[in-house]
């Protein structure tokens, strides 16, 4: 029995990380006054997501920042259909949504934990394990999500997306998206990422830009002061995407403790 209980856990655990992006996910990006916003969090690939499974035990922290406040909106979340968020703004502006999970733990037999880092760009965590004679071994991790989204009301806009959110791992654009407008030509945009409020440096990034049911994306390494510049064009669902390893000692349930952070923005 307890063998089969293993092996099922080992199943489930792989399916995750098939489909382990991450994000917050407005039913538009960009509302008129007054209007029902109704938010989701999904779990994917491809910028194609299913319904978180989680409920308000698993919030540490799910925030709505405005140009001069910020509301905890855990409370309000609807567990009954899964997850989704709904309220209206009657101010215009850019209003952004952060989420902070609690952590839980995920466990991989060696090939699958392998691919995942390699996939993720963990170098870190692959060369430690290889050096320590760990790569056969089981993959024991605890994980948490740090994501945030970014989204307009109105024509207006206004330094809300800016404002520091709490995150451990927080992706944070240099310009307001929403001052981009459409017809415009692609216009470059860098994003710092942060980890404990410090710059991540030579950290894979994911960029995911969907238009019309169509996916691409680019991959980039972050510089010396954690930031990553590319083309945004006016159009479609962005998303950009990053995972933090870090090795934990002296505990038995888990070796390493990941962050996965995500932003969201777009034009549809």
């Amino acid at each position: 029995m307890k063998k089969t209980v293993f092996t099922l856990t080992l199943l489930l655990s792989a399916a995750l990380i098939t489909a382990h992006e991450f994000w917050l996910q407005p039913g538009q990006f960009i509302y008129q006054w007054g209007e029902i916003i109704n938010i989701k969090l999904l779990v994917g690939e491809n910028f194609e997501g299913e319904n978180w499974t989680g409920n308000r035990n698993s919030i540490q922290q799910l925030h709505l920042h405005l140009s001069d406040a910020t509301d905890d909106m855990a409370p309000y979340i609807d567990t009954t259909k899964g997850d989704s968020l709904q309220f209206a703004l009657y101010d215009e502006g850019t209003y952004m949504l952060s989420y902070h999970s609690t952590n839980k733990p995920i466990t991989l037999e060696p090939a699958k934990f392998l691919e995942y880092l390699k996939e993720d760009g963990l170098q870190n965590a692959i060369d430690y394990r290889a050096q320590h004679g760990e790569t056969d071994s089981i993959g024991r991790e605890y994980y948490q999500r740090s994501v945030k989204t970014i989204f307009q009301v109105g024509t207006k806009t206004t330094a809300a997306w800016k404002k520091p959110t709490g995150l451990p791992l927080d992706i944070q654009p240099l310009l307001n998206p929403y001052e981009l407008k459409k017809g415009e030509e692609p216009k470059e945009m860098g994003f710092r990422i942060l980890f404990q409020q410090k710059p991540l440096s030579n950290q894979l990034i994911k960029i995911w830009h969907r238009v019309n049911g169509q996916t691409t994306k680019t991959e980039l390494m972050t510089n010396a002061e954690g930031l990553v510049r590319f083309p945004v064009s006016p159009t479609g669902y962005w998303m950009v995407s990053t995972v933090k390893m870090e090795r934990i000692e002296g505990n038995p349930e888990a070796h390493w403790q990941s962050y996965w952070g995500s932003c969201t923005f777009g034009f549809q």
